[in-house]
Parts: structure tokens; C-alpha cells; sequence
């Protein structure tokens, strides 16, 4: 595909006709993601009070755990954090396609920095499924002990966190295509996906602490 034009050069914010004001949708965002919070730090409490009480356990089960492989995991899902960011600034100034050639990164648009941090977002997806399959195999399931019921349980809900957001970066690619210009509607909805997808590596930045270093 070509290169595509820029609808304007003016930020994302003031896109026809708009002014620099909260966005409800934001706002609504941000305090869904505070209930989002709210609902992994149980998960986390849960985590260490059955943590406390198993620690033979814990020291026996972690040895399962491949930390190298996880690590760079967790690195994939942390860039694309940055990949994201960028796609949020190619947005605010009106640019939802690349200018050049698609070798010529710094003309990259929002289109081509959501792509690749939803191909870095699935790369950590199919990373994660490794792993499970690999825990199986040693015989770590849900069911075999309270180390594997809280191992899934974490990992998996964040999982599908990160599945959620993947989802929402196709939505919001699907209608810079269907739309005719680039509106302020839709660098709102770039800006509150990114909010959401921070959020899910902030999460795994505590759970990967909390799970492969804290042994």
C-alpha cells in the first residue's frame, strides 16, 4: 500500500471544529481501569496470603519455571508499550498513515505503529501458551495444587486483559480504513486504547516480579 496522507497537521485535540477539554470517554476509561486495579490487587493479596501458607510448595513448584524464556516475553510486551506510545503521538498530530516508504520508521503513522504493537502483543500471547503447554507437560495444572490453581489464574486473567486489548487495536485499524478522514473521535479512541494497554504491562510488569523473581 502507498503512502497515506495526512488528514492535518493540527493536534488530534482541535481536529474539526473540537477544543482541548476532557474527553468523557477518557474519563470513563480511566475509572473503569481503577476497578480493573482494584480487582488484580486481590488477585495479588490472594496470590501471597496462599503464598504464606505453602511456602514447601512455592520453593518446590518455581524450579518449574522458565524465567529466561519469560523475561523476554515480558521484554516483547513492555516495547510494545512504546510502539503503542508512538502510534498515541502520530494520532495527536493528525497522522494516521505513513509518509514514504514503510522501511522509513520515523514517517510512520498511527496505522503502522498499532500493527506492530499488535503483532508484539500476540507474539507475547503465543509466548504465553508455550509456556502453559510446557508447565503441563511437568505436570503443573490447575487442579494439581494450590501453586498452579493461583499460577493460571493470574497469568490466565491477565491473558485475557491482553487478548482485550488486541481486540480493541483491530477496532481501532478497522475504522481509520472504513473512515473517509481522520476525526478527533478516532484519536480519542487510539489515546484510550493505549491507556488500556499501559496498563495491562504495568500489571505484568508486577505479576512477572511477583511470580518468576519473588521465589
Amino acid at each position: 500500500m502507498g503512502p497515506v496522507a495526512t488528514a492535518t497537521a493540527i493536534p488530534a485535540s482541535r481536529l474539526h471544529g473540537h477544543h482541548d477539554r476532557p474527553s468523557m470517554v477518557s474519563v470513563g476509561t480511566i475509572i473503569w481501569l481503577a476497578s480493573e486495579l482494584m480487582f488484580f490487587a486481590a488477585l495479588f493479596a490472594c496470590y501471597f496470603t496462599i503464598r504464606a501458607q505453602s511456602q514447601d510448595l512455592w520453593a518446590a513448584e518455581t524450579q518449574l519455571l522458565n524465567i529466561k524464556f519469560a523475561s523476554v516475553n515480558t521484554t516483547i510486551l513492555v516495547l510494545s508499550s512504546v510502539t503503542c506510545q508512538l502510534g498515541v503521538f502520530a494520532a495527536e498530530r493528525g497522522q494516521v498513515g505513513r509518509t514514504g516508504s514503510v522501511f522509513n520508521v520515523p514517517g510512520w503513522g498511527l496505522r503502522e505503529w498499532f500493527v506492530l504493537t499488535y503483532v508484539m502483543g500476540s507474539v507475547f500471547i503465543a509466548g504465553q501458551a508455550i509456556e502453559y503447554v510446557e508447565l503441563v507437560h511437568e505436570g503443573l495444572t490447575i487442579p494439581a495444587n494450590a501453586y498452579g490453581t493461583v499460577f493460571y489464574l493470574t497469568t490466565g486473567f491477565h491473558g485475557l486483559h491482553v487478548t482485550g486489548g488486541l481486540i480493541a487495536f483491530l477496532f481501532v485499524l478497522g475504522r481509520t480504513f472504513m473512515a473517509r478522514r481522520f476525526t478527533h473521535e478516532q484519536a480519542v479512541s487510539a489515546i484510550v486504547v493505549s491507556y488500556y494497554w499501559h496498563f495491562v504491562d504495568v500489571v505484568w510488569i508486577g505479576l512477572f516480579a511477583t511470580i518468576y523473581l519473588i521465589r
